[in-house]
């Protein structure tokens, strides 16, 4: 029978390490890959489903080879696949790199979502204390 590895063996520690940080390296990569407003753009434009190089130009009022460019750094993030069809690239969004970056998101979501109910809490006490000032009778 195989020796089943430590929990908590150096190997495994550092596996786990080098596998976070594989996935902290992709996810600065789609982050830097979106931080240029006509690459998000071609985002949102790849969002509705495959499109041609041609119909991105138009809409993105670029030249083809700056659409081309941007579409090189999409693609070597991880964002986009192409796909020759006859004489022209189609290109569509892969999925995986915004989920990584939804994972991470998540964490910072439930942050705000426990900031939020504490304000709440606040401000529904706040509000009962208002009240009752409110309805107190000066006095005389």
């Amino acid at each position: 029978m195989p020796r089943q590895p430590c929990l908590h063996s150096p190997l495994r520690i550092f596996l786990d390490t080098y596998i976070l940080f594989e996935a902290y390296y992709d996810m600065l990569e789609t982050l830097k890959a979106l931080a240029e407003p006509n690459r998000l753009h071609i985002v949102e434009l790849l969002r509705d489903g495959p499109r041609p190089v041609g119909d991105m130009v138009q809409r993105l009022h670029l030249r083809q080879p700056q659409v081309s460019k941007h579409l090189r750094v999409l693609s070597d993030a991880g964002l986009v696949d192409a796909r020759v069809d006859a004489q022209r690239r189609i290109y569509t969004l892969r999925t995986a790199p915004l989920q990584q970056l939804d994972v991470w998101l998540e964490r910072y979501r439930q942050l705000w979502e426990q900031n939020f109910q504490r304000l709440d809490a606040l401000l529904d006490e706040m509000k009962a204390g208002h009240r009752k000032c409110k309805f107190k009778r000066p006095k005389r």
